[in-house]
Order: structure tokens, then sequence, then C-alpha cells
């Protein structure tokens, strides 16, 4: 079953994986931050979203940050050797780890995300498409979440509705995005893989839901 949410924010950070130092995001939202996306309004074992289309609604535009971020974290093992008697700090002095990094970013960003799910094996008996849509569309005119959803990074919120308005005011624009993150490979825990697509974008239109995925 289809649902269409609709997403907004004032910065959004969809980073590519191939630059290491500086954050800079892809033009779009990747179809896994829109699943992510999809995903922090309702979550549910007993369904997967499938991303279909993306449709961008704003120009593309950019701008360049600063922002503090640390350079380590609290690691499970400290974690797990404490909780068995043993003394490790489990805090982070961020006057000691705080790093300035640059980050290009996109700004006054507002997408229209089109998905479908569909039911596991992890369902209940009483679980079925229409109970899951309901409660999907619910959620999203009431403005409530499983988590609050994000634009990438977490600093980045996201507003989100049911879009109901019919046709979508996307920009009149296309161009080849190039080769984008369309999601990571779980199949394997023992070796996760990232998977890639080539993004095109038709008059404000990208259309994941055929698209060739490159492992």
């Amino acid at each position: 079953m289809s649902v269409k949410m609709e997403v907004w924010g004032d910065y959004a950070l969809f980073t590519r994986p191939e630059m290491k130092v500086e954050r800079v995001s892809y033009d779009i939202p990747t179809p896994s931050a829109a699943r992510g996306m999809l995903e922090a309004i309702y979550y549910h074992p007993g369904l997967v979203w499938k991303v279909d289309k993306i449709y961008i609604l704003n120009p593309i535009r950019f701008t360049n940050l600063r922002r503090n971020e640390v350079d380590a974290k609290i690691l499970a093992s400290d974690l797990r050797s404490v909780a068995q008697g043993g003394i490790k700090p489990l805090y982070l002095a961020t006057s000691e780890h705080i790093q300035q990094r640059a980050s290009l970013m996109l700004k006054d960003v507002h997408y229209v995300i089109e998905a479908h799910f569909e039911m596991t094996d992890r369902a209940a008996p009483s679980d079925n498409p229409g109970k899951f849509q309901d409660i999907i569309k619910r959620r999203l005119r009431r403005g409530q979440a499983f988590a609050q959803p994000y634009l990438g990074c977490r600093e980045c919120s996201a507003h989100f509705a049911l879009w109901e308005n019919g046709e979508i005011p996307t920009i009149p624009e296309s161009r080849d995005l190039g080769w984008m993150l369309y999601d990571m490979d779980y199949s394997d825990l023992n070796d996760i893989a990232p998977m890639f697509f080539r993004a095109q974008m038709q008059n404000g239109v990208v259309d994941v839901s055929n698209c060739e995925v490159v492992r």
C-alpha cells in the first residue's frame, strides 16, 4: 500500500561516504535516508518499507557550516567492564575531544517521499496491510512519530505531514545526480556492504522503484 510523506526543514546533510573528513551532502535524500524517516514515523517488525519515488519541491541549494563534533565515543566494552565491577570513565569531556569540521549542507529543503510497505513473516496473525496503513496515516496527520525523523543527521530535524494535496509541485529540473548510496546489504552480518545506484532526476522526481543496484 502506497503512502506519501511530506518532509521539510531548514537544513539537511545526506553525507557522501567517499568524503573522509569534511562532510559533503548528496543533492537529494538517499533511499536509505528516506526509509529511515518512514521508520521514524512507524516501525514494526511485521512490515518493511520500500521507497518508490522522491519528489523535490524546493531548488537544490547548498551552504557551508562549521559544526562542533567529538572525535571519540563511549565503548560498549567499557560499559561491560563497569557492569562487571571494573573502573572505566563513562563520560566524554567535550573540551578534550572537540573538533570543528566544515560541512557542505543543503538548505531550505522540501520533499515528498512516496513509498509502500510489504508484510514480513514477523507479523502477528492480527496484523494486516489495512491496519498498518491506517496507523501510518493517522500518525502523519497528527504529527506523531516513533522517533524524531531527521534529514540525514540528527541536528537537522524534519517537519513532516501526510501529503494529501493531489499533484506534487516539483522543481522543473532534470539532471544526472551520479552514483548515490542506495542502502546497506545486511544479508551477511559479517560482511555488511554498501549498495549504489545511478540517480536520475526527471522534472524534480527521482524514481528508485526499478533502478539498477550495484554492490
